[in-house]
């Protein structure tokens, strides 16, 4: 198989799980569930309304193709941010506890992500 069709595979993959991971978190953003671990982790609960749908967003410009690379690389900072932020908070609050270190599932996606889109375009 040749080297950018091998990219364009994971990248697509990487991205596609990405999404949906994010996308139907939007649905979600006022349940219960949300709304505890937003309290637990001392968060304004604007801050979950605005993370919700800035996260959701994210998802969709990543997969949408005919997203230009500017917005897309401001995608990936913004989400990149969310992410360690995410991490930050939940040690700060949780402790080295293993479900503190779940954003960095996440984060692992988006940088297989981003490093393969970038491979994609220079080719």
């Amino acid at each position: 198989m040749e080297e950018t069709k091998k990219l364009k595979i994971i990248y697509w993959i990487s991205t596609g799980i990405l999404a949906l991971f994010i996308l139907p978190g939007i649905f979600f953003m006022n349940s219960e569930m949300a709304k505890a671990g937003t309290q637990h982790l001392g968060l304004p609960e604007w801050f979950r309304i605005e993370t919700s749908i800035g996260s959701f967003l994210g998802g969709v410009f990543l997969i949408l193709p005919w997203i230009g690379p500017r917005l897309k690389e401001w995608t990936y900072v913004a989400l990149g941010i969310t992410y360690i932020s995410a991490l930050i908070a939940h040690l700060s609050v949780d402790g080295m506890v293993a479900e503190s270190f779940m954003p960095l599932v996440t984060f692992a996606l988006l940088l297989t992500s981003y490093v393969t889109y970038h491979k994609v375009i220079k080719q």
